[in-house]
């Protein structure tokens, strides 16, 4: 296969681009600053230099052609002020459907967070984030040409994956490893049965290739 994965230096996206290198998938990263080229390269994937903040459709699309699936995995990053939320965790998410529609990828996956919508109230930072994920969220789900799936992981950590996870419509709250975060990506990414689900993810005691099994009904 060959996925095309926007926020390619993210710490999420660079797992995924070593597990889909490793068993001889394609992985394209789309990133911001050539300076981070090389980790990709390092990581198994194609880097390719585009800002989806100033993007056109287009352009973008023309990345997106050819591919199996789309995955946006993008984020502003913890230390961006609310502006940034609005255009990266936003509008560049809605950016990235329009262009894989454009492209005719169907199969499009969204690494969104935990209690995101459109309608989340406050003004603090976290607030504005949980507002733009949620509506582009929302916009992903209202393309009937794309084959969606939005995951939702709990809080993030960097210890060992366990290849555990506990994947469901509504977990509570819990963390995750990044490695598992990105293994159940993987999963998804094999699993077409599961378009048209938002999930939830923490780490829990099913594997996760038997957990996505369970959610996708087979």
């Amino acid at each position: 296969m060959r996925i095309v994965i926007a926020g390619g230096h993210g710490q999420i996206a660079l797992r995924l681009e070593r597990l889909l290198a490793a068993r001889g998938d394609e992985a394209v990263g789309i990133i911001r600053n050539p300076q981070q080229s090389q980790d990709l390269t390092d990581a198994g994937a194609e880097p390719v230099v585009l800002d989806l903040e100033s993007a056109t459709v287009e352009q973008t699309a023309q990345v997106l052609r050819g591919a199996d699936a789309a995955v946006f995995a993008a984020g502003a990053g913890p230390n961006s002020g609310t502006a940034r939320k609005d255009t990266v965790d936003r509008d560049a998410a809605v950016l990235f459907a329009e262009a894989a529609e454009a492209a005719g990828v169907r199969r499009f996956l969204v690494v969104s967070s935990m209690g995101a919508d459109p309608d989340h109230p406050g003004d603090e930072v976290f607030d504005v984030y949980l507002r733009a994920k949620g509506a582009a969220d929302a916009a992903v789900r209202s393309r009937t040409a794309l084959d969606w799936t939005i995951l939702r992981p709990g809080m993030l950590t960097d210890d060992a994956g366990t290849g555990q996870v506990l994947l469901a419509a509504s977990t509570g709250r819990g963390p995750i490893p990044r490695d598992d975060v990105a293994a159940t990506l993987l999963e998804l990414l094999d699993t077409p049965a599961t378009a048209g689900l938002i999930l939830e993810a923490i780490s829990g005691s099913v594997p996760v290739t038997v957990a996505v099994k369970d959610v996708a009904g087979n």
